[in-house]
């Protein structure tokens, strides 16, 4: 007889999370595991830690509502699936023929575009985009506009470089197809067939719930955010807010195969499964996951193919694996500290205790880095919402990053410099000084001659080269 599964024990759970996010300055989380066994049962464990607001002091529960970033792009797809199961449009359509207005003339950014480009992150359009067009119901009618003529950070479908813009438009075809705003389809097709509570994508749904306040420094000198939320229409790349039961609904409905918990079928298992398979390959392997899905990031485990994304907005932080071979799905929700450290940390004793699955660990240079010329790298590299210069310092290589756009300001340090540790040929690795988890940026060439720093996803062209 095969083993029996380890029984959840939230006692045990809680008291991990609050010892991680203590030692990780996280002021206030929420943990959620959630095991589906073969026969159809259900184990569900929600643990709380902390205080939602370091002003205040006001405990989190296992029921209040963070900011989940972009995770919510995976429900965002899910509702794009559904529009292709009803033959509303295909992966393949040109998103033009959906938007007519994106392609004013033949140069303009959007030209060629699809709708795969878009869930796959290679539509090459500039991804950090955080124009506030207001917070009507024509927010993201007014955003998508101007995409037209937006920076194209690569050619179409030449790299992978993470687009929130592109989910912006993603909601956009929603709208156009359903004849609703983005919030209410969402709503219709899918938190209401999940009989999701404590979900909803503005301010006034979360007041209801509980909501999470941000913090751009954690503790023990914790800074709250000036700012509750990103602009309403940015809201199908990040707007969703949830508590951490369910975010683990939503991701049962993708074990499950694309039903609901009373047995209601909002997607085929053929999409289901669609969304996991590959569709692209990440230039830098190690920070997001090794390959793309339709909406969903792909993960290598030891072996086991693990499915997920990651969402942070301002001062909040989000982490959600599944591990569909298992039944298992864990999401955790912060607001604040360093979240990065305490998903390493905790992840790799749930998966470990609950599926004897190792969950890798972040890359770190070598103990005796190798020495790589960082000469041929040497430069500045500038995407809409940062740039990176690298710089030859006394001591070796520094990588100094300057946030860009209006998120910058609400950033207590947007410009930084790091030493940066050769890992191998093109790749190195910085981390501040009181983090644990490194952080990978990789340089590389496409065919056309362009340089690129890959860094936190994002394709980073070289703006001081010939080649530009």
């Amino acid at each position: 007889m095969p083993d029996e599964p380890t029984p959840l024990d939230p006692g045990h759970w809680a008291a991990r999370l609050s010892d991680l996010a203590g030692r990780h300055g996280v002021p206030g989380a929420q943990l959620g595991i959630l095991r589906l066994s073969p026969d159809g049962g259900q184990e569900t464990a929600a643990v709380a830690h902390g205080v939602l607001d370091t002003d205040t002091g006001h405990p989190v529960t296992p029921r209040s509502a963070f900011q989940i970033g972009s995770v919510s792009k995976v429900w965002t797809a899910t509702v794009v699936m559904g529009l292709v199961e009803e033959g509303l449009l295909a992966l393949d359509t040109p998103v033009a023929e959906v938007l007519p207005e994106l392609v004013p003339s033949a140069g303009a950014t959007t030209a060629g575009v699809t709708v795969r480009h878009l869930l796959t992150h290679t539509s090459g359009i500039d991804g950090d985009l955080f124009t506030d067009t207001g917070r009507g119901d024509d927010a993201i009618e007014r955003y998508v506009a101007p995409l037209a003529d937006a920076l194209r950070v690569h050619p179409l479908g030449a790299t992978f470089s993470y687009c929130n813009s592109g989910f912006v438009l993603l909601g956009r075809i929603i709208e156009r197809l359903t004849g609703q705003v983005w919030d209410e389809a969402m709503r219709d097709r899918l938190f209401a067939p999940l009989g999701l509570e404590r979900t909803g994508t503005l301010p006034e749904h979360a007041l209801l719930n509980d909501p999470a306040t941000g913090h751009v420094e954690g503790l023990p000198d914790p800074v709250r955010t000036t700012q509750w939320g990103l602009p309403r229409a940015i809201g199908p790349a990040g707007g969703v807010t949830a508590d951490v039961g369910d975010v683990l609904a939503f991701a049962a409905l993708h074990l499950r195969g694309g039903t609901t918990a009373d047995g209601t079928r909002l997607l085929s298992r053929d999409t289901v499964r669609a969304m996991a398979e590959p569709q692209v390959g990440l230039p830098d392997p190690y920070t997001l996951g090794d390959s793309w899905g339709l909406g969903w990031i792909r993960y290598d485990w030891d072996g086991h193919r693990a499915i997920g994304h990651d969402g942070n907005t301002i001062g909040q932080s989000a982490f959600l694996r599944l591990l569909p071979g298992e039944g298992l799905a864990v999401a955790l929700l912060t607001n604040g500290g360093r979240t990065r450290d305490l998903y390493q940390d905790l992840y790799r004793e749930v998966f470990e205790a609950l599926a004897g699955v190792r969950v890798p660990g972040a890359l770190e240079p070598p103990a005796d880095p190798p020495h790589h010329d960082v000469t041929p790298h040497l430069g500045v590299y500038e995407g809409a919402a940062g740039r990176l210069e690298v710089l030859a310092g006394a001591d070796g290589p520094v990588l100094r990053s300057t946030a860009l756009g209006p998120l910058a300001e609400l950033r207590p340090d947007p410009v930084q410099e790091h030493p940066m540790a050769a890992v191998a040929p093109g790749v190195y690795a910085t981390r501040p000084e009181d983090a644990v988890t490194w952080s990978p940026v990789t340089f590389y060439r496409l065919e056309t001659g362009q340089e690129y720093a890959h860094r936190n996803g994002r394709a980073l062209p070289r703006v001081d080269s010939p080649a530009v």
